[in-house]
């Protein structure tokens, strides 16, 4: 009842010349329906994710910002990190497996500069690739959509064509009048797995580029506090 009511509602006051994608959707056989429907409901996700992205990221490199001003600020490394540990800064993640490692390698008995060094680097490497993984969760939610909405629309118009040209043998008449609108339903599916891919295919190609460009900049801030670390084991 809803959606008859919507239909109408979106019909222009009933001019039977313009298109009603409710309408379509309301006339379309099933299989088509289940499929638009899944292709909706992907462009929805899809959609909230674009929307909490960049939200998310945005804050993330706001507070990034924020703490590696304030670090190479900081007299102490530790001091400083102790007072950030209540954020949740993957930059401060970095730092804290850094200086973890650090701690570890200065109270051994025995020093080796050279193990020390690759061991807080790789600590430090660790936390760079997981930070990175952690903010590309759901981008492959992305990529799957954008490569595979526009096959499945066109499983769904595929299908619609099919009961068209059944209708028709059914019917024995082959009057455009006849199949147009069946056809029409189909042609609506791909369009909706369309709009569904397009937006995720530009997503996940502009969210990918973030992702690196501040994987690229923790492993920067990586390795100037590799470098200042090291600095420090050599002169203990």
């Amino acid at each position: 009842m809803t959606l008859d009511l919507l239909a109408y509602t979106l019909n222009f006051a009933g001019e039977p010349g313009r298109l009603n994608p409710v309408k379509l959707f309301l006339d379309a056989d099933i299989v088509v329906q289940a499929i638009m429907m899944g292709l909706i409901l992907a462009s929805i996700w899809v959609w909230t994710i674009i929307v909490t992205f960049m939200l998310r990221m945005g804050s993330v490199a706001r507070r990034c910002k924020e703490y590696e001003e304030g670090f190479w600020e900081a007299h102490n490394f530790e001091t400083y990190q102790k007072e950030r540990r209540r954020g949740d800064v993957p930059m401060g993640k970095v730092a804290g497996a850094g200086l973890s490692e650090w701690r570890r390698n200065a109270s051994l008995k025995t020093f080796d500069p050279e193990g020390a060094r690759q061991r807080i680097g790789m600590a430090m490497n660790s936390a760079v690739g997981e930070e990175a993984d952690n903010l590309a969760a759901r981008l492959n939610f992305l990529a799957t959509v954008g490569s595979v909405a526009p096959f499945v629309g066109l499983f769904g118009t595929v299908w619609g064509i099919m009961n068209s040209f059944f209708q028709i043998g059914q019917q024995q008449n082959s009057s455009l009048a006849v199949v147009a609108p069946g056809i029409s339903e189909a042609l609506f599916a791909t369009a909706i797995g369309l709009f569904a891919a397009i937006p995720a295919v530009i997503a996940y190609n502009r969210f990918s580029h973030r992702v690196n460009a501040f994987e690229a900049r923790l492993q920067r801030f990586a390795d100037k506090l590799h470098a200042a670390l090291t600095r420090q084991l050599e002169a203990h």
